[in-house]
């Protein structure tokens, strides 16, 4: 990110998470935390921050380690339940300063987004408490217990340059101004081009060379473009080039991407969770490849060398056949020739002499003298040429028994060349499999590329679920929720249920003026039975009462006090009697997300295969929850699985009444 970026995303921070509580704080890598905040009424929302690279409010589901490293838990420490009291970038560098607000004091959680980056969390009293990387260094140190320092500006501030200021850039003499108003300013090459794009100076002009004029109308772009930042005059996009591939992400457009098409978002952070999710996703495709690249290059030159070796194999084969075929064809003249050798051998002439005289014979080209080429004494061979192939003769051997041993080697070789044709096959099916698998990896990358959260429905925050007969059921979940269900979610045709036991939460059929069928009736009673005291309890069975809107009031009798989300019920009550305690718990899959749904068993059955049922017992929640979880697993498809194991506990601990229950045994 630049430090564009940054201004603009610390803006757009400020207008939507100042006040907000931290919910939770995660470490999802060596360098990258997500943050859930949480504000009244509002959806839950996720920033993340990865060091030396980005940061922005993401959308996207992301996989958190089952294990918090020690960075994290100090985090959590110090900061869960604080609330965001200012986000700030530091000077117009790319750094990012948060006010956490605890009851500690008030803490600065800092993320360095130049070079390899940094997230430190320092305290209240200004000290560095921990940070992701401690290291010392000739300006600063980050490490426990010292006073936090910001490292030093790289540049100057531009919010801060005078037109004088900028003369100093002539001072970097031959250097090219692109690279002097980089260092100058510390705002990076990509918008030191479109200053000098927009001022129309050359960008490679030398430092010295420039002209008043041409520092004046770099002075004027350099406030321009801080005007967009500094007057909120956004226009967040991803620019994408002429083959489709995302470029880069950019708070307003700029003349160097002018012939680019642009996706325009609402904001900088929406523009940026976009982009960094596909770059991350393609990332990971690219290391892919080049993880297999390097296999496959050495695969590539295995079989290079098979290759080479088998051509050549051949070739000796051929060569031995022909051989052996020319001695065969010539045998009566070598045998001559042979024999003329070792007689005058036997003779006592010298090898030299004899050699010289055959030399002489094959220079009147005398038969077969003509075929002679050389001797070697030491090793007794005779070299020849015939039929413009030359070959050697072993003269302690004869002729035909040379011609034999032609024909020998040829098989020899032949026999290892179906060797080296098998291990060439198999290592080309190597090759094709590993192509087969990279194929096979890299889409289970894109595939495993994180969707995006789903957004909760409003009746979410209650107890909920979807009759048989496709009515929404709700449910409260404590007392707060008892009274905004029947204060605000109740309507005159509704219906409400109600154990009949003190502990338990109103339960409300939205019937949208329509009759609920009597499957509806009984499952919303088991919700309310199953959910209440007697759960706790342990009961197997009890009786609830349904009744109309309009008998329900918050109007106590004189002299007396309703606590919340206690009611007084006026009139006849409706009894279903003996309704067992049952809940399930199942899974469903939907724009490939996996939700968790909880509910009477018989309406959970008509959404799910994948469903577990519970009946009151001593099982704690955490331990009942990943029993479920693992029963989900196995019930489920297994290409969602993963999607399962990746589900909170606490989401499915939400569905257990009371917190604690068994599995149900079927007969």
């Amino acid at each position: 990110m630049t430090s564009f970026d940054v201004a603009t995303l610390v803006h757009e921070l400020n207008q939507t998470i100042r006040g907000a509580r931290i919910e939770n704080i995660y470490q999802l890598n060596s360098a990258t935390l997500l943050i859930r905040l949480h504000q009244p009424n509002q959806p839950i929302l996720q920033l993340l921050l990865e060091a030396g690279k980005r940061a922005h409010l993401t959308s996207y589901v992301v996989t958190k380690p089952l294990k918090p490293p020690s960075f994290c838990m100090a985090l959590r420490k110090h900061l869960r339940n604080g609330r965001f009291s200012d986000v700030q970038q530091h000077e117009f560098e790319r750094v990012i300063a948060i006010k956490i607000g605890t009851r500690e004091g008030t803490f600065l959680l800092v993320t360095e987004l130049f070079g390899d980056g940094n997230i430190i969390l320092v305290s209240p009293q200004g000290t560095i408490l921990y940070a992701l990387t401690y290291r010392r260094m000739r300006d600063r140190n980050i490490l426990r217990g010292e006073t936090f320092r910001h490292a030093p500006s790289s540049g100057k501030n531009p919010l801060q340059l005078n037109r004088s200021d900028l003369n100093e850039i002539k001072n970097y003499g031959r250097m090219e101004i692109v690279r002097a108003l980089t260092k100058l300013l510390s705002i990076g090459g990509l918008y030191a081009e479109e200053i000098l794009l927009q001022a129309n100076v050359d960008k490679n002009t030398q430092c010295e060379a420039l002209t008043k004029q041409q520092i004046d109308a770099v002075f004027v772009q350099v406030q321009i473009l801080l005007s967009k930042t500094t007057s909120r005059k956004f226009e967040p996009s991803v620019v994408v080039d002429e083959k489709g591939e995302w470029v880069d992400v950019v708070p307003f457009p700029l003349t160097r991407y002018a012939y680019l098409t642009l996706i325009s978002y609402k904001s900088f952070n929406q523009a940026s969770d976009e982009y960094y999710t596909k770059a991350t996703t393609i990332e990971k495709v690219s290391k892919t490849e080049k993880e297999f690249a390097r296999e496959l290059a050495k695969l590539q030159r295995t079989l290079e060398d098979q290759q080479k070796t088998l051509e050549e194999s051949r070739k000796i084969v051929k060569q031995n056949k022909v051989v052996g075929n020319v001695i065969y064809a010539h045998l009566g003249e070598l045998q001559l020739l042979a024999q003329r050798i070792m007689e005058e051998k036997s003779c006592g002439k010298a090898w030299e002499q004899i050699s010289s005289e055959i030399e002489m014979e094959k220079q009147a080209q005398r038969s077969p003298f003509v075929y002679f080429q050389s001797l070697d004494s030491k090793h007794r061979v005779l070299n020849v040429s015939v039929e413009n192939t030359t070959f050697s003769l072993d003269l302690t051997r004869s002729i035909q028994a040379n011609a034999a041993g032609y024909y020998e080697r040829a098989k020899k070789i032949q026999r290892k060349l179906e060797g080296a044709k098998k291990a060439l096959r198999q290592t080309q099916t190597k090759i094709l499999e590993l192509q087969q698998r990279l194929m096979e990896k890299t889409e289970k990358v894109r595939e495993e590329a994180p969707p995006k959260r789903k957004e909760k429905a409003w009746y979410e925050k209650f107890r909920w679920f979807r009759s048989s007969d496709g009515f929404l059921v709700l449910g409260g979940r404590d007392a707060t929720t008892n009274e905004i269900i029947i204060k605000k979610h109740t309507e005159p045709n509704d219906i409400i249920f109600h154990a009949e036991i003190v502990g338990a939460p109103f339960v409300v059929i939205k019937t949208e003026g329509k009759t609920p069928f009597e499957q509806t009736m009984q499952e919303a009673a088991q919700l309310a039975a199953s959910y209440s005291r007697a759960w706790r309890e342990m009961f197997h069975a009890i009786d609830v009462y349904w009744i109309h809107p309009n008998q329900v009031s918050k109007s106590p009798p004189p002299g007396k006090y309703l606590e919340k989300g206690a009611f007084i019920i006026r009139g006849k009550k409706n009894y279903v009697r003996n309704v067992p305690l049952r809940a399930a718990i199942g899974i469903m899959t939907e724009e490939n997300h996996v939700a968790v749904v909880g509910g009477p068993p018989e309406a959970i059955k008509k959404q799910t295969n994948a469903y577990v049922e519970i009946i009151p017992g001593q099982q704690t929640s955490g331990t009942l929850a990943k029993h479920i979880r693992k029963l989900l697993a196995e019930k489920a498809l297994p290409e969602w699985r993963k999607g399962i194991f990746e589900i909170s506990l606490d989401e499915i601990q939400g569905f257990i009444p009371s917190g604690k229950g068994s599995i149900a045994l079927h007969p």
